[in-house]
């Protein structure tokens, strides 16, 4: 599977559903290499779980699901068939210390990170290139 198949995913079918706090936990577990975002396997254990089970536990909707919520995040909010996911597929066959694929993503959770910040400011304050003529 091709990188850029990875980040056309996360950036058109995942970004627009995951909560600004489901980006900042995300941030963090992949910044810290964190041994709670595991990889081609699912855990009981409440403090570990995929990249969509960390964002469903960040969400207003699955926030209350255990083990589940990855899934039902997938499938109901972003709409994606977890067996299918490019995303999924990349992380579960990736290993922890894999860094590339972590760092793509990484790149763009902080691009949506700013955009989301730019839009919360008000008009005259967004980053941009003012033009004096």
């Amino acid at each position: 599977m091709r990188i850029e198949e990875v980040v056309d995913e996360f950036r058109s079918a995942w970004l627009p559903d995951i909560t600004t706090r489901g980006l900042n936990r995300l941030e963090e577990l992949l910044m810290s290499g964190s041994p709670l975002l595991v990889h081609g396997t699912f855990t009981k254990s409440c403090a570990m779980g995929c990249l969509a089970t960390h964002i469903a536990w960040n969400h207003p909707k699955t926030a209350d699901r255990a083990e589940d919520a990855g899934v039902i995040w997938l499938t109901k909010i972003a709409g994606l068939n977890p067996a299918t996911s490019c995303v999924i597929l990349a992380w579960d066959r990736a290993q922890p210390h894999d860094w590339t694929l972590r760092n793509e993503l990484l790149k763009l959770i902080k691009a949506e990170q700013v955009q989301r910040e730019n839009e919360a400011k008000p008009r005259w304050l967004r980053t941009s290139v003012l033009s004096v003529a």
